[in-house]
């Protein structure tokens, strides 16, 4: 009895000292816009490392309030934090980016494939400006196709959304009228139109709705066989919405902390509306009683995603891989995260 006693304790005291407990299981929420690449993922590195992620796309802007609320251990954001925003929160963050994606336009008009739109013809129809699909504007752009009669039905997001923030801070660069009327940001006052929650509510009504256009991550109109239209870039070439395009709106100089629109970029085969998305954390990751099984589980995932293996799964659900000197720059950032004051990865 005496020898069974004393294999317990030395076994409990090897649990205790032992440094690489896992946690049982992983919380985020936020962004819709990159939720198939998360979900993927996530699944995938349940099989490898056998730590179950839960995921709620609940949009960028309840991700953050819930990793405000300290109810999830990352927050999803397809809008990076503002200083301003980033003073608000209880403790300091950090922001992974993740992969880039991007936000196409999509039509519903049965027996018309494929629109051009220019950044002023987008403009006015969503500030409602231009009304109907047979305008002239629109069929001068693309002659020999025949529009309809029919009213147009604009479809926005009804949530606080990332995806919203990259299409209002693109709408802000090609026109001085939305910047000084409407602005950017998570929410906007849309001066017409329905609301939708969440990219999938987007891109449902869209797909339910004809002569209906919304703005929606482009794995969603992808998934919806929904029609998108190929946008006049900064450099006058009209691009279509793919992982080579939406890479290279990625290759510019990028900050350290990685917090930088990618909008309108100048490279001559980029799409305009691309950009980044992050999971945010704290950079003290010891608060709330959290223990340090729980941290190194998150930071382990974050490790992982910004690698070749969750990379790998960016391209398999039409998002485009971070680019190397990204990737190595979150490493980085991840390396400066701390528990208790000590560094957490190596």
């Amino acid at each position: 009895m005496k020898k069974i006693k004393l294999l317990v304790a030395a076994f409990s005291l090897l649990l205790a000292a032992c440094p690489m407990a896992k946690a049982q299981s992983i919380s985020g929420a936020g962004a819709t816009f990159p939720q198939p690449f998360y979900n993927t993922a996530f699944m995938a590195y349940d099989h490898l490392v056998h730590t179950k992620i839960t995921y709620g796309g609940i949009g960028s802007g309840g991700g953050i309030r819930s990793l405000k609320d300290k109810v999830v251990d990352f927050g999803a954001s397809d809008a990076f934090l503002s200083n301003e925003e980033m003073k608000e929160m209880p403790a300091p963050i950090i922001h992974i980016p993740t992969c880039s994606g991007a936000v196409v336009i999509a039509f519903n008009l049965p027996g018309i494939n494929q629109i051009k739109l220019t950044p002023n013809v987008l403009t006015e129809i969503f500030t409602g400006n231009i009304k109907n699909w047979n305008h002239p504007a629109l069929k001068k752009l693309n002659p020999g196709v025949r529009f309809p009669n029919k009213e147009i039905t604009v479809v926005h997001r009804s949530d606080g959304s990332g995806t919203t923030n990259m299409f209002t801070d693109y709408l802000c660069k090609v026109s001085g009228y939305w910047k000084s009327r409407i602005g950017s940001g998570k929410t906007v006052n849309w001066p017409c139109g329905i609301g939708a929650k969440g990219n999938p509510g987007v891109a449902g009504t869209v797909h339910q709705t004809v002569g209906s256009i919304g703005y929606i991550g482009s794995e969603y109109a992808f998934a919806e066989r929904i029609s998108s239209a190929l946008l006049q870039n900064k450099s006058g070439r009209f691009i279509k919405a793919s992982i080579a395009s939406t890479s290279a709106a990625g290759k510019g100089k990028i900050p350290a902390d990685t917090r930088v629109m990618l909008t309108n970029s100048p490279a001559k085969d980029a799409y305009p509306i691309a950009g980044f998305t992050w999971l945010i954390i704290y950079k003290e990751q010891r608060y709330n009683g959290r223990s340090m099984a729980q941290a190194q589980a998150t930071l382990r995932l974050l490790d992982w995603m910004t690698g070749r293996g969750g990379q790998s799964y960016a391209s398999k659900t039409n998002y485009a891989p971070l680019p190397p000197q990204v990737a190595a720059r979150a490493k980085a950032i991840l390396r400066t995260v701390t528990y208790g004051g000590k560094r957490i990865l190596k």
